[in-house]
């Protein structure tokens, strides 16, 4: 992930923004401007780490911003060679620790939490659903189903989990859906145009939410299929019949991937039927934050 591009540099300075760090009174009357402090980030749960990165960032911008502390643009973030973005650490383990100026270390700690947790959360939850599929060939893909403004972050959150991202936005693939085919005259319509009209190295992919629909889509040339909101035994059959479909038209393989309310209960089922792929709503839309929590203290040398 690279920290110090413009795209993250605007959400990271907006949440700094929204929380008008650089104008917390509270810190400014109680804590003495030139007071020199170390904050140690810990993890309060077996987790799996994501967006270190972000905390240098955010205390450049924040000097930035605030112009009332010139002197607080020095500062150092430091972490343990073996704790990096995607570790696993257990319950207790310090992830960082950053020597600089009391007040800004107290301004930018919200921000700082509430981002490290969020991804951390997104992180750890796609691991279980990667674990909970180990040894099956099946790879975990995450979905739109993102908060407004941290895609990226949430789709790199995903990344240091184990999963793996699905498309990035709308033009960054084409994904005809049950409201496309709903709308555009049915599957052969709405295949037939995209694969007509597509650009050059597209991959056109249909969601198939019965057997007529399957066949509709095997028949006008599908390349890849998503099974939506099928049973696992439904995918099973699915995903043999499309398996024997390309090896009776000697034709290219078509992946296959499910989708549809995949918990950690159920989602192992579905990776024992053959897909290729599961696509899990709840890694970015329903993962509970990481517990870190950030200790403050004056320096004494």
């Amino acid at each position: 992930m690279d920290w110090k591009n413009s795209q993250i540099d605007a959400l990271l300075e907006g949440a700094l923004a929204e929380d008008k760090a650089a104008g917390d009174t509270t810190t400014s009357l109680t804590i003495d401007s030139g007071l020199r402090a170390t904050a140690s980030i810990v993890a309060r749960q077996e987790m799996v780490v994501c967006g270190l990165g972000a905390v240098p960032r955010f205390l450049e911008i924040f000097a930035r911003l605030d112009r009332r502390a010139p002197a607080q643009t020095h500062f150092e973030v430091v972490s343990h060679p073996e704790i990096f973005d995607g570790v696993r650490v257990h319950d207790g383990q310090l992830l960082a620790v950053i020597r600089h100026n009391a007040r800004a270390l107290l301004s930018c700690e919200r921000v700082i939490l509430n981002l490290m947790q969020h991804l951390s959360g997104i992180a750890t939850l796609t691991r279980k659903f990667v674990d909970a599929i180990d040894r099956t060939g099946t790879r975990i893909l995450d979905t739109r189903k993102t908060v407004p403004g941290l895609r990226t972050l949430e789709k790199y959150a995903v990344l240091c989990g184990g999963g793996t991202n699905h498309r990035l936005d709308l033009a960054s693939g084409i994904l005809i859906k049950n409201n496309h085919i709903s709308l555009g005259g049915g599957v052969p319509t709405v295949l037939s145009r995209a694969l007509e009209y597509r650009q050059a190295g597209q991959r056109v992919q249909v969601e198939a939410r019965s057997a007529q629909e399957l066949e509709e889509a095997l028949a006008f040339g599908a390349e890849a299929i998503l099974l939506d909101n099928m049973t696992p035994e439904q995918v099973r059959q699915s995903v043999e019949r499309i398996r024997q479909f390309t090896a009776s038209k000697a034709g290219s393989a078509i992946s296959i991937e499910a989708s549809g309310g995949m918990n950690l209960d159920t989602v192992r089922a579905y990776a024992e039927t053959g897909v290729d792929f599961i696509s899990v709503g709840a890694l970015t839309h329903s993962a509970k934050a990481a517990d870190i929590s950030m200790r403050i203290a004056a320096e004494t040398d």
